[in-house]
């Protein structure tokens, strides 16, 4: 889909993506109160955490054939329409089986965003411009845990739980409207526009390349360190190191908005490197390494802070860490895949990736209700970060654009 206005576009892109982590953020920040409400122990908020991980993850390989075939504009409004509506339903939930059913209807509908938004980027930037507009979409995925963590905590204690997942439900439907008006429907383009959705890349070819294999296990380490931190940082800080809701909701947001900072400034800063002469490989590769590298030293840290301020403190320069990886990972597939292969290659390392978002909410519930403790998980969030760093390694040597066989 190019756009006449890829930077209105892009705009809406990154409100989209914000909406869609501060929906799938409210449950981690109420967690506690629904927990009480239904009696749900931490092995059981598990379940809920990884019931939206496991639809999201699955649905992203149907998601991905849907883009690189369809219009954009209509697969991502209906499952924008899917998504807000099952966070309304959460608000109206009376026990875990309708919470589950609504976080795998939450799941399936927010699975189109990523493979809908690396196509249009493909389509509408070139190389020496996707650090930048990735790097614009990664900051809407942190400030979203940041805007669900501080306003939807202060709702929480003023106003209930079920009033926070109302009234972002009710608030995201808002977005449909600019973007159905400008985004322009494919069904109209030109027949120049419609053979490239004929030439899509059969998937066959697309899971023979070591590198999707590569891209999607680093992509599983973020995952499980990412939804770790998502879900599980609010109750962390309330129940682990004792902080009210509101204290919660204040400080538990500022490791998101640093890593939106650091997200980007590693993306303009990946962009103005290439511009300058240096290779793909190496500008991204190095934001890659050094990311995981340094979130995996800060979170193991973290596991040694005496006090709540040096607690949040070590947080912030995790977080901040890996936004320097989130800058560019995207800016890596993109480049690997190409225009015939974006969505499919999105869905299937978003598969993989959110796997690491099912394992990783299941082990942490297992571990703090067996313990009493967060301190195993934060390691072995660590470990897990160290991983990445070795699927990256030896399964993509280089950043450059496969040559996909014709059909």
């Amino acid at each position: 889909m190019r756009s006449s206005k890829p930077a209105v576009i892009l705009v809406l892109l990154v409100f989209a993506v914000t909406i869609n982590y501060i929906d799938r953020g409210s449950l981690s920040v109420a967690k506690t109160n629904v927990g009480e409400e239904f009696k749900l122990d931490d092995v059981k908020m598990g379940w809920l955490f990884s019931a939206f991980s496991a639809s999201y993850a699955i649905c992203h390989l149907a998601a991905g054939w849907l883009v690189d075939r369809y219009s954009v504009k209509w697969v991502y409004a209906f499952g924008f329409l899917i998504w807000s509506l099952a966070t309304v339903g959460m608000g109206l939930a009376n026990g875990l089986v309708s919470l589950l059913i609504l976080r795998v209807l939450l799941g399936a509908g927010e699975s189109v965003a990523f493979p809908a938004t690396s196509r249009v980027i493909v389509d509408n930037f070139n190389e020496q411009q996707r650090g930048l507009a990735n790097a614009l979409i990664d900051a809407g995925t942190k400030i979203g845990p940041a805007l669900s963590t501080l306003v939807g905590g202060l709702v929480l204690a003023h106003y209930g739980w079920r009033a926070l997942f109302i009234v972002v439900g009710v608030g995201s439907l808002v977005w449909l409207v600019p973007w159905l008006l400008a985004v322009p429907s494919e069904k109209h383009a030109s027949h120049q526009a419609n053979a490239k959705r004929a030439d899509a890349t059969p998937m066959k070819d697309i899971l023979k390349r070591p590198e999707l294999w590569g891209t999607s296990l680093g992509f599983f380490c973020l995952g499980y360190a990412w939804y770790f931190v998502v879900y599980w940082l609010p109750s962390y800080l309330r129940e682990g190191r004792g902080f009210t809701t509101e204290e919660m909701a204040v400080y538990g947001s500022l490791p998101f908005w640093a890593m939106a900072a650091t997200s980007l400034t590693g993306g303009w800063m990946s962009d103005r490197w290439i511009s300058a002469g240096a290779t793909p490989t190496k500008v991204r590769r190095t934001f890659l390494f050094g990311g995981l590298l340094l979130c995996a030293l800060f979170m193991w840290s973290i596991t040694l802070a005496a006090g709540s301020v040096m607690c949040i403190v070590l947080l912030i320069a995790a977080c901040a860490s890996l936004g320097l990886y989130t800058s560019n990972v995207w800016a890596v597939t993109q480049t690997l895949a190409g225009p015939t292969a974006s969505g499919q290659w999105t869905g299937v390392q978003n598969f993989v990736g959110n796997l690491g978002g099912v394992v990783s909410p299941l082990v942490t519930g297992w571990i703090v209700k067996s313990t009493g403790s967060y301190t195993n998980a934060f390691i072995i969030s660590s470990i897990v970060l160290l991983a990445g760093v070795g699927a990256y390694l030896t399964l993509v040597p280089r950043v450059q654009p496969i040559q996909w066989s014709k059909s």
